[in-house]
């Protein structure tokens, strides 16, 4: 199979669908990869470092987009990205296709086969291609926070970790998760004063057991939640619910109940934001005030840390990415129920129910597509 990569071109995205690492176990496995000129350079890979692990090099994303059979990314295709997409074509990227009805409508008319790294599943309901991107997330959570939250960035002024004589700062994490849990464990090594919530009563005994007295947990009702953002000085977003819009559990009304200069991290904004406030934003402008609160809400986090997130998601992609070259799509999904739930839309059809139900489209079953 040939098989691509590009230049991703959301604003300050650095990531890379393929390392040169992964060109060459595909070039092992007998395929052709087309990687777009300076694709890697975002994460330290010049494109001789492509050209010695097999690749043949391209000058633009338009020559890969209309020779691979299937094209492997990062972020979800931009509008211009979209516009080179084929009927018969494969596409495998994240895609958070919930809150983002240009881009389903896009890759519903383009007749793509668009497979999405966040619905790819695991034993027990773990979403494997996610979970490298909700570690870096959760912990770069608190580094924007911390940063949020000094004076010069709009913030209270004040330290997570404190000082001898002075409290440190209160963080809640809304959701127990990877994000949650990563973000929590940077917050409590820095010292802050950390309360981690969920609904979950498994996920808050196993959180409460691996952070002891270094972190807090509460049940997350109404009243707890807005009893713990009124007195933090920084919020975590952590919320999931896979392949659908995330709740908005943090409203308009809770901002005036929380202290000036208090920050918001909002990770799941994604998917659309779990704070009514969240709008997205980037790595250039990654902040806003509403209220008097501050808001960080960077729709790609961890392609502020290129290189060690790139890494990290090849490291789970590129097995699936295999599969799909050596066997084909379809062979490759009916072999393999998990990569199956990652089928977000084939052939002009939504084929994940959680993106149909949102967005209005009447829903395929990935069985009915792969019989």
């Amino acid at each position: 199979m040939r098989v691509g990569t590009v230049r991703e071109i959301k604003n300050h995205e650095y990531r890379v669908g393929l390392t040169p690492e992964s060109v060459r176990e595909l070039a092992a496995h007998g395929h052709e990869v087309w990687v777009e000129t300076g694709a890697g350079l975002g994460i330290g890979a010049a494109d001789r470092d492509y050209e010695t692990a097999g690749a043949t090099i391209k000058p633009d994303a338009a020559t890969v987009f209309t020779g691979c059979e299937m094209v492997v990314k990062v972020k979800e295709p931009q509008a211009a990205e979209r516009a080179m997409l084929r009927e018969g074509q494969i596409l495998f990227t994240y895609l958070h296709l919930a809150p983002d009805p240009e881009q389903t409508a896009d890759l519903v008319k383009s007749g793509v086969t668009a497979i999405a790294y966040e619905t790819v599943t695991g034993p027990g309901g773990q979403l494997p291609l996610l979970k490298p991107m909700s570690q870096v997330a959760g912990r770069m959570s608190i580094q924007a926070g911390a940063t949020a939250l000094e004076k010069a960035h709009g913030g209270r002024g004040v330290l997570l970790g404190g000082v001898p004589g002075v409290l440190p700062a209160k963080v809640a994490v809304i959701g127990g998760g990877v994000v949650g849990f990563n973000a929590a464990q940077m917050a409590a090594g820095l010292g802050a004063d950390v309360t981690i919530l969920d609904r979950d009563p498994e996920v808050l005994e196993r959180l409460g057991t691996h952070f002891e007295s270094r972190a807090k947990t509460r049940f997350s009702n109404r009243a707890n939640l807005a009893d713990c953002v009124a007195e933090a000085d920084l919020v975590i977003g952590a919320v999931l619910i896979p392949g659908a819009a995330a709740p908005k559990l943090v409203t308009r009304e809770m901002l005036g109940t929380m202290k000036p200069g208090a920050v918001l991290v909002d990770v799941a904004i994604d998917q659309g934001g779990c704070f009514e406030t969240s709008r997205a934003t980037t790595h250039a402008e990654p902040t806003f005030v509403v209220d008097g609160i501050v808001h960080y809400c960077v729709a790609n986090m961890p392609g502020g840390v290129a290189r060690t997130s790139t890494y990290a998601l090849n490291n789970v992609t590129l097995p699936h990415a295999l599969k799909i070259a050596d066997l084909g799509w379809k062979a490759a999904l009916a072999a393999n129920p998990h990569l199956a739930a990652g089928l977000n839309v084939h052939a002009g059809e939504v084929t994940y129910e959680a993106v149909a139900r949102e967005l209005g489209y009447a829903h395929r079953p990935v069985g009915d597509v792969l019989a």
